[in-house]
């Protein structure tokens, strides 16, 4: 970490000094000069400003004992003991990461009464589930979740933890981090290990123009949360691999200052993560009643419609169609996309699909990079003649 020194005495004229700061975190408060919380420490204060009055300092960095973090720990997420696939995947990735530093895979599961899914997660090479089972973990509730979270990382003190980026993972991931003052990289699309077991994290920064790689390399655990549909799965094996190993922690650590009341259910929802086939609006549709030829497309090929993210902010589709990295990561069989020039944000949660099929007028449209199949033209032109002959049998599913 750095930091920048304000002396008093060689400051000189302080406007002059506030003056130079275009993030305006430079400011006088009692006659003296302070650097707020604006600051990017981009050190023009220090370069431009009298001499000696900012200083820039190199904080001296705490090092930790990586030999004592051992393991990739995942979460397992789950609403009454149905496992959330999204905890299948990161254990596949956890396989990969451990396999390259020699360290064991774990699992962390908390509920009641959740010996069966425990063996269910063995038949997946797990080394071994910890399990929390205790009444006052039946139900989500953040804090008695985040103890025995807590509780775990302190006895077995895994190098790095994947939780999904689910509406729990959301939750329980940066309380988590915050109670033990490590870094969390939120929806990382990658995710790799060096050898010294620095677990790198790369995800798209700046609106998706960048992919960002972050380390933790000063902290353990690393953490980093990853959507569904991002990492691919293992099969799962006939025989069970591993062990359970149930944990004792005291129901006195597990009290919670929220009451449940009563729990309603929802009513079940369509998801375009579920989807195997999507259509995509973007840009290129002009106005909403033209939503009716993509979605006449989606239902003729059985799947849904889905959107980019100006279709969404437009108030044409609901956000939960939106695919893409502030959206949904999506994963479907087929994908056509329809006037959508192909962000990074938007190209991040879609381009694992099996079958990706782009339309766009515009042949330096970034799309066709990601597409397996490119279709250069109007689609106004291109989605009723497709639509045409599908209705005439002349496109046939292999």
């Amino acid at each position: 970490m750095a930091k920048l020194i304000v002396n008093q005495e060689k400051v000189g004229n302080k406007q002059e000094l506030i003056s130079i700061c275009p993030f305006g975190a430079i400011e006088e408060k009692d006659n003296m000069i302070q650097i707020n919380a604006a600051c990017k420490m981009c050190k023009l204060c220090v370069k431009k400003g009298p001499a000696g009055a900012v200083e820039y300092v190199e904080e001296a960095v705490e090092s930790i004992d990586k030999d004592q973090w051992k393991g990739i720990a995942v979460y397992v997420d789950h609403i009454d003991g149905a496992i959330h696939p999204v905890t299948y995947e990161l254990i596949g990735k956890a396989k990969e990461l451990a396999a390259k530093i020699n360290h064991p895979v774990y699992a962390i599961m908390m509920g009641h009464h959740i010996q069966k899914q425990c063996e269910e997660l063995l038949h997946y090479e797990v080394d071994k589930v910890f399990v929390y089972d205790k009444e006052e973990l039946d139900r989500f509730k953040m804090e008695p979740y985040t103890r025995a979270f807590e509780d775990f990382v302190e006895h077995i003190k895994p190098t790095a933890i994947l939780i999904g980026a689910t509406p729990v993972g959301r939750q329980l991931a940066p309380r988590l981090a915050a109670r033990l003052k490590t870094g969390l990289t939120a929806d990382c699309t990658i995710l790799d290990i060096n050898e010294n077991t620095d677990l790198v994290q790369i995800r798209p920064a700046f609106g998706g123009n960048i992919m960002a790689q972050i380390l933790t390399p000063n902290h353990r655990p690393q953490m980093a949360t990853v959507r569904y549909k991002v990492m691919d799965a293992p099969e799962r094996k006939e025989e069970a691999y591993g062990e359970i190993i149930n944990c004792v922690i005291d129901s006195k650590e597990l009290g919670s200052k929220v009451t449940v009341l009563d729990i309603i259910a929802k009513e079940k929802e369509q998801f375009i993560e579920a989807a195997d086939v999507l259509v995509v609006a973007g840009r290129g549709v002009k106005k909403e009643e033209d939503l009716e030829m993509l979605r006449e497309l989606a239902d003729i090929l059985g799947g849904q419609l889905a959107c980019t993210r100006p279709v969404m902010e437009a108030g044409w589709l609901e956000a939960k169609c939106q695919v893409g990295l502030s959206g949904r990561t999506v994963r479907p069989k087929l994908i056509i996309t329809c006037g959508v020039s192909g962000s990074v944000q938007f190209t991040a949660g879609m381009n694992n699909a099996d079958h990706i099929i782009a339309i766009n007028k515009d042949e330096n449209a970034p799309i066709f990079k990601t597409a397996h199949y490119c279709l250069v033209g109007d689609l106004y032109e291109i989605l009723p003649e497709i639509i045409s002959q599908i209705k005439a049998g002349k496109f046939i599913s292999a």
